[in-house]
């Protein structure tokens, strides 16, 4: 690399020439090989501005607000604000983050199911009006700590419901109870919000069931004298074209007969993973081989190898940036870096765990991969929306870049590297 600036925060390294995110990878695994074999994480930035190509493109009439505890990393946020979105918070320290960012307080809205106080009073010392609301208790706080504020009442939703096991949100039963407290409280409502969740298999059905709700919601505050003027409808998005296409089938027209254009309504979304899952690529190193042997069933590919299974231990765990592992969430298997698999190559059943030696600390349960060698490196993609705080919990590097056409495009976009994005420096990349 060369070029450097001032001691930026974040150096990109610009890509040319044909050069890919893959001979990054490359590179960044040769220097380790010759130092300890950290694991390191590969950013492309480029990745963000395509998703934001692609959001525009098929729901424009969403505003994207962006959740923080997604992937708090400071050059998302940096990306991301320049590019004009909005940010969802849950905590007093993201609140900070993305105003160190220059997004201006209206365009933040504070969330979270149960806030503390400090958070509330963090709010409303920097200007933040719109927080969620979802029961009488946050209620009575907020009306005592920020009387300003501009409230999204939290609608609860079957489908995220039957996710969760748990109560969350007001039921439409219980909102209109809320919105006269609200009243007497003296604090403006101005909207609803609520969530279905990516898991769910009847998107038609639920964003019908939540918009009509949502409808009724505003009804109530209209009558009341307030004055409805904001819809969020979550997240639930996975970050797959195809899978955001089919929501805005389902959402479009329920807007139109609730929600439409000439009603004023400002409709925002917030696309998360949507965003950054596919923007990092993860790079773990092989510290550890173990064969066992016992009968596989329908994972055997040829009658030599159907009782063997490899365990391979990698220098990160759940304890690191595999920690989405013990909430439930699946992680799909790596491809083995500079490994072509040939048709007649015999592959084994194989599992993947982190350096602790503990029984929870699996990462991939079961797979199928040729047979390895410590030393070997594994990539794993779409790492983005595990939230980089692990990453930075355990100190991994991370390496910024984009390509220079993906460059160009944020340029025409509006992104410019001397005001909206102040902390970073361009380099080109040499291999």
């Amino acid at each position: 690399m060369k070029g450097l600036a001032d001691k930026p925060s974040y150096i990109i390294e610009l890509l040319e020439g044909g050069v890919t995110l893959e001979d990054v990878i490359d590179g960044h695994i040769c220097e380790q090989t010759l130092v300890e074999k950290s694991a390191f994480v590969v950013g492309d930035l480029g990745a963000l501005m395509q998703q934001h190509v692609c959001w525009q493109s098929v729901v424009p009439q969403l505003q994207p607000y962006y959740p923080v505890k997604c992937n708090s990393s400071p050059a998302v946020i940096e990306v991301l604000a320049s590019l004009g979105l909005g940010f969802v918070c849950t905590n007093k320290a993201e609140v900070s983050l993305v105003l160190e960012h220059g997004v201006p307080p209206e365009n933040i809205i504070l969330s979270g199911v149960c806030k503390q106080l400090a958070h509330i009073k963090h709010a409303a010392k920097n200007n933040i009006q719109h927080l969620v609301c979802e029961n009488e208790a946050e209620l009575s706080k907020i009306s005592r700590l920020h009387p300003n504020a501009k409230l999204l009442l939290q609608l609860s939703t079957k489908a995220h419901a039957a996710e969760t096991s748990m109560p969350f949100g007001f039921s439409l039963k219980s909102c209109r109870h809320l919105l006269e407290a609200a009243k007497e409280q003296g604090v403006q409502v101005v909207g609803v919000t609520f969530h279905i969740p990516s898991s769910c298999e009847d998107l038609q059905e639920a964003y019908t069931h939540a918009l009509s709700d949502a409808r009724c919601v505003f009804d109530m505050g209209v009558d009341l004298g307030f004055n409805m003027n904001i819809l969020d409808i979550g997240g639930g998005f996975t970050g797959s074209e195809f899978q955001l296409k089919q929501v805005e089938s389902a959402v479009r027209p329920l807007l139109d007969a609730y929600f439409s254009p000439l009603s004023g309504v400002q409709v925002l979304a917030q696309p998360g993973s949507f965003y950054v899952a596919s923007a990092f690529s993860l790079a773990v190193n092989v510290i550890g081989k173990k064969v066992v042997t016992h009968q596989w069933d329908s994972l055997a590919q040829s009658e030599n190898n159907e009782d063997a299974e490899f365990l391979y231990y990698m220098n990160e765990g759940v304890y690191g940036p595999f920690s989405r592992k013990l909430l439930g969430n699946a992680i799909a298997a790596p491809s083995v870096h500079k490994h072509v698999l040939c048709a007649e190559e015999a592959v084994y059943p194989s599992s993947l765990w982190g350096p602790s030696l503990d029984q929870l600390d699996r990462v991939v349960e079961r797979c199928l991969l040729p047979e390895l060698s410590v030393g070997d490196w594994l990539l794993f993609s779409n790492m983005g929306a595990c939230g980089l705080e692990e990453f930075g919990s355990s100190q991994l590097p991370i390496y910024y870049t984009v390509s220079t056409c993906d460059w160009y495009e944020m340029q025409e976009a509006g992104v410019a590297l001397d005001s909206a994005m102040k902390n970073f420096s361009m380099v080109q990349y040499s291999a």
